[in-house]
C-alpha cells in the first residue's frame, strides 16, 4: 500500500498512477479530483468515462483533442443536435472512439442533459449526491469500483434517459470531477482537492 503513493523527480508525493508519462502527471495534478461545477464540464467527464469503458485511460488521454474536436467541445445543445450523418462521420473519424454504442450514448446525453437544464440542471444533480469525507484511503485496495451513491446517481440518470451510465463510469466520474476525493494520503493534491471541495461546499450552502 506504501508504495501506492510515491515521490517524483519533482520531489512531490503523488498517487502511483499519477506519476507515469507528462500526460498523465498533468491530469492527475490539474484535473483529476479538483471540482468540475458547470455543465459542459461535467457533460465532458462524463462522456470520457462513458468512452473509457473496457479500454486504457491512457488511449483516452491521448484521443482527447481529438475527440473534443468530434464532439463540439462537448457543448451539449451543439451535441445533441447530431444526426445518422453524425454518427456516420465519427465512425470513420480515426481520432476518436470508433464504438456505434458509445458515440449515440453521448448524442443521447447531451439531449438529456439540455432536457433537464429547466427542473434539475446535471451539475445540481451530480453535486447532490455529494457526501462528507471520510478517511483518505491509503491504498487502492481501500478504494471502491462503485458506491451506494454512484449505484442511485446512475439509477436517477438512466430515468431522466441517459444511457451507458453504470455505477461504475458513474463512480470514476464523481471521483474525476470532484464529487468524492480519492487522493491517496499522501498525495500532495489531496489537500488542494479537500480545500476547493470546501469552498464549494460554502457556495452550495447559499
Amino acid at each position: 500500500m506504501a508504495g501506492d503513493v510515491v515521490t517524483g523527480e519533482d520531489g512531490k508525493r503523488r498517487c502511483r498512477w499519477g506519476a507515469g508519462d507528462e500526460t498523465y502527471r498533468r491530469y492527475h495534478d490539474e484535473e483529476w479530483g479538483r471540482p468540475v461545477l458547470e455543465e459542459r464540464g461535467l457533460y465532458e467527464k462524463l462522456c470520457l468515462e462513458c468512452l473509457q469503458s473496457g479500454l486504457s485511460w491512457a488511449l483516452i488521454l491521448r484521443k482527447r483533442d481529438g475527440i473534443r474536436d468530434a464532439f463540439a467541445h462537448f457543448e451539449p445543445e451543439v451535441v445533441a443536435g447530431f444526426g445518422a450523418r453524425d454518427v456516420k462521420r465519427l465512425l470513420a473519424n480515426a481520432r476518436v472512439i470508433r464504438n456505434r454504442q458509445k458515440i449515440e450514448a453521448i448524442i443521447r446525453n447531451a439531449e438529456a442533459t439540455v432536457a433537464m437544464r429547466d427542473e434539475t440542471p446535471l451539475p445540481e444533480l451530480v453535486w447532490s449526491f455529494r457526501r462528507p469525507t471520510g478517511r483518505a484511503p491509503r491504498g487502492y485496495a481501500e478504494m471502491a469500483s462503485f458506491t451506494p451513491e454512484s449505484k442511485e446517481l446512475a439509477k436517477e440518470l438512466k430515468r431522466r434517459g441517459f444511457a451507458f451510465v453504470g455505477p461504475t463510469t458513474l463512480y470514476s466520474t464523481m471521483q474525476a470531477v470532484g464529487v468524492v476525493n480519492d487522493h491517496l494520503a499522501g498525495c500532495f493534491v489531496r489537500t488542494e482537492v479537500e480545500k476547493a471541495r470546501k469552498t464549494v461546499e460554502t457556495s452550495l450552502r447559499r
